[in-house]
């Protein structure tokens, strides 16, 4: 069995299909989280002190194997939870130990692996292939919980505002994926917010605006946003709260790169006849289509001339960062008004 991903595990757990052997890994911490406790509880009661065990990165993995050796008090099967074991770091004896747990848990026992603040590259990692190669002869299976996509994410939250009694359009729930991030504990926090600041009422990107939080990498792209619209005031304000909120200039610059980038991709890309789902899986942007949707729309203001001169501001701005000296503010304060020039006249400040 290979890697499983959400979609498999819940529909193993609605089949109440319990495996003897998870090993949960991926970068949304709220979703392994989620289904770490679902998994428990699928089996035992987490208060059960006779069928529920915790163990944590410093455990002796003897007390994990004994635990699963003992048949279970008045149940059908037990539960040992191990959380953000280091695989990478530890003894080659103790990994053989580990590897033997997966393979080998057995049949009254369910044994989770969860790298929870512990970092796991599944594709890289010798050790973590072995660790998956092991829970598979054991009947088990290694489960990707990685960030969900945004059309999960907008149905997500325009299901989540209707239970709590409003009402939530799609664009709305988009612009909050935008701007806040794709992390689900952060949405929902947010949700909640928007609908007990609404009351029963409809939320529109509006009220996205005014309420929501916004990511530093949100507020580059918004950054970014007001260059295209000629609104070079905007554009220093916001460039004079993000020095406030201490954002690295190199960050903002690369930002803002990125969005240059993503246009120059879907510019050529679809000039060769691709669609822009093609481009997508091209270049990974899985989840995050709404960054070629976006690119698609600044391209309305440019030409592949403003595109050169732009990548020219761009590279002549990371040299200026990069040197002895240079003031960083004064810098990107040019840029801004470089790449606003260059999108009102078509062509560089230096050579009007």
């Amino acid at each position: 069995m290979a890697i499983i991903y959400e979609d498999a595990l819940k529909a193993q757990l609605k089949a109440k299909k319990i495996l003897p052997v998870y090993i949960i890994t991926g970068d949304d911490g709220y979703l392994k989280q989620l289904y770490v406790n679902k998994i428990i509880g699928a089996v035992t009661d987490k208060d059960d002190i006779f069928n529920f065990q915790r163990f944590g990165a410093e455990c002796n993995l003897q007390d994990v194997y004994d635990s699963l050796s003992q048949l279970p008090v008045m149940a059908d099967r037990k539960c040992a939870l191990l959380c953000d074991y280091d695989i990478e770091h530890c003894s080659k004896e103790n990994l053989d130990r580990l590897l033997k747990l997966a393979e080998e848990t057995a049949d009254t026992s369910v044994l989770i692996i969860w790298f929870d603040s512990v970092e796991t590259d599944v594709k890289k990692s010798s050790k973590f292939k072995k660790l998956m190669q092991s829970a598979e002869k054991g009947g088990g299976a290694a489960v990707l919980l990685n960030h969900r996509r945004t059309p999960e994410l907008v149905k997500m939250l325009t299901d989540g505002a209707s239970k709590r009694n409003c009402k939530m359009d799609s664009s709305a729930a988009k612009y909050l994926v935008e701007t806040a991030g794709d992390d689900i504990a952060i949405l929902k926090n947010e949700l909640d917010k928007l609908c007990s600041y609404i009351h029963g009422g409809v939320i529109t990107k509006e009220t996205v605006e005014s309420v929501c939080i916004k990511t530093p990498e949100a507020s580059v792209y918004n950054l970014s946003r007001f260059i295209f619209t000629k609104n070079s005031g905007q554009a220093l304000a916001l460039l004079d709260e993000l020095f406030f909120m201490r954002f690295e200039p190199m960050m903002i610059l690369y930002t803002i790169s990125s969005v240059y980038v993503d246009m120059y991709r879907v510019f050529v890309l679809k000039k060769s006849g691709m669609s822009i789902s093609e481009i997508s899986a091209v270049f990974g942007y899985k989840g995050r289509e709404f960054l070629l949707d976006r690119a698609l729309q600044n391209l309305s203001k440019m030409d592949f001339k403003r595109l050169t001169l732009s990548f020219e501001a761009l590279t002549k701005a990371d040299k200026a960062l990069k040197s002895n000296g240079a003031d960083a503010r004064l810098v990107l304060e040019q840029l801004i008004i470089r790449l606003i020039y260059i999108v009102a006249k078509g062509e560089a400040v230096d050579k009007a």
